[in-house]
């Protein structure tokens, strides 16, 4: 049992029991998350697939808010003594899948 997901504007394949790391939510370490944007759905044989969401609730808890790797970036331009260096700490949230709620 699988389902695809859709949060900050990227999709996961996520499972019951599975972590996830994603781009940071608005919600407390411990809360739990419902997120009702599923794409797909794969119960044993059966698939659905969403036109452009399938009825279904993936229930998860958050574990953590975490920072990623710094990631620097420079730009330069050569005989004009101009040289920028900037860096990026991307935010996530790590989700610890629970289970998935079909909606009748």
């Amino acid at each position: 049992m699988y389902a695809v997901i859709r949060t900050g504007s990227k999709q996961y394949r996520v499972e019951p029991g599975r972590e996830l790391l994603v781009e940071k939510l608005a919600v407390e370490e411990g809360q739990p998350v419902q997120i009702s944007d599923v794409l797909l759905y794969s119960e044993g044989e059966a698939l659905t697939v969403g036109t452009p969401t399938v009825p279904v609730t993936v229930h998860a808890l958050c574990l953590a808010h975490e920072k990623g790797p710094k990631l620097r970036t420079i730009k330069y331009r050569r005989r004009k003594n101009y040289k920028r260096t900037m860096g990026h700490r991307q935010t996530y949230t790590r989700l610890l899948i629970e289970k998935f709620e079909k909606a009748n």
